[in-house]
């Protein structure tokens, strides 16, 4: 099984949660909750896709 969509979704998932962390003096003030929420369902859900990948590594 092809996992491309899998890993980029991961990159850019936990690049996005990287980018709020460092830069987080320069977002607007109404932005920051949103986009922390947003940030952390994409990224938990990033590590479940990274988790059911290991578990059904093995079957075909």
């Amino acid at each position: 099984m092809d996992y491309t969509a899998t890993l980029i979704f991961a990159i850019t998932s936990f690049g996005l949660a990287a980018v709020l962390i460092w830069q987080r003096d320069h977002v607007p003030a109404k932005l920051k909750r949103g986009l922390a929420i947003v940030s952390l369902l994409l990224v938990a859900f990033a590590f479940f896709l990274i988790v059911y990948a290991f578990f059904t590594a093995g079957r075909a």
